[in-house]
């Protein structure tokens, strides 16, 4: 699941990354919400209430919006510089060291939250996981080849309408078939992955109200069991 990429990948790989991954970030970001009232992966909301609180000359919470912003893409930055360190080595596994890194990353910001007592801090919270969605995405973008995305619902259900559009004119017999069976892979892959988003964000809010902040260790361990898992799978013969 994260060590083969690109054009070596099949469609039930996709699906299992897209699903395990995009559940644990509807989680994390549903969560985050619920705890502090921000969300720590929704850029487009994100750089439109930058943009109002800029209008309105309100600089502390435009600053804050901005911070967001700014740990999105330094996460994404920072695994594009892992991946491409790693794949210039022969690192099949680097991928995976990535999900590693996000899963020890949250585990020290869970723990960190949980010695803290008290409601979460939103700065801590907020930033350090918008810097590990950055992060998670790119990854996926990257070994997908932007197949998946694992945030970015404002993108999948555009790629839904589109495939529903498409699927319906193929019925009509005004577009090609044989581009059907790829529309209808893509459409599943993107209707599974909504689905894991919200499935993942009602799981998320729902742990989070039982076990507060021990919720960020549970998403750290399941990232830390699947950046595993795929390590030992690079290390087999058959990989």
């Amino acid at each position: 699941m994260l060590v083969t990429e690109g054009a070596a990948r099949d469609d039930r790989r996709n699906r299992q990354l897209a699903g395990m991954l995009a559940a644990i970030a509807g989680g994390l970001n549903a969560a985050a919400f619920h705890a502090v009232g921000f969300f720590a992966a929704n850029m487009t909301g994100n750089v439109s209430l930058l943009s109002d609180h800029l209008a309105i000359a309100d600089l502390s919470l435009a600053g804050f919006f901005l911070l967001i912003v700014l740990s999105f893409v330094t996460g994404s930055a920072l695994s594009t510089l892992l991946i491409n360190a790693g794949r210039r080595r022969g690192n099949v596994a680097i991928y995976a060291h990535s999900i590693l890194l996000e899963g020890a990353i949250l585990a020290a910001v869970g723990l960190g939250a949980l010695l803290r007592g008290g409601p979460p801090s939103a700065d801590l919270i907020v930033i350090s996981l918008s810097f590990l969605m950055g992060l998670q995405n790119a990854v996926v973008t990257r070994i997908s080849q932007a197949r998946v995305r694992t945030t970015h619902v404002s993108g999948m259900l555009t790629d839904i309408g589109i495939g529903l559009g498409m699927l319906v004119d193929i019925a009509r017999g005004v577009e090609p078939q044989d581009g059907a069976a790829e529309t209808r892979a893509r459409l599943r892959l993107h209707l599974e992955t909504v689905a894991a988003f919200l499935l993942g964000g009602v799981v998320g809010v729902v742990l989070y109200q039982r076990i507060g902040s021990g919720s960020l260790l549970l998403a750290a361990a399941l990232l830390l069991l699947i950046g595993w898992r795929a390590v030992l799978k690079s290390r087999s013969p058959a990989a």
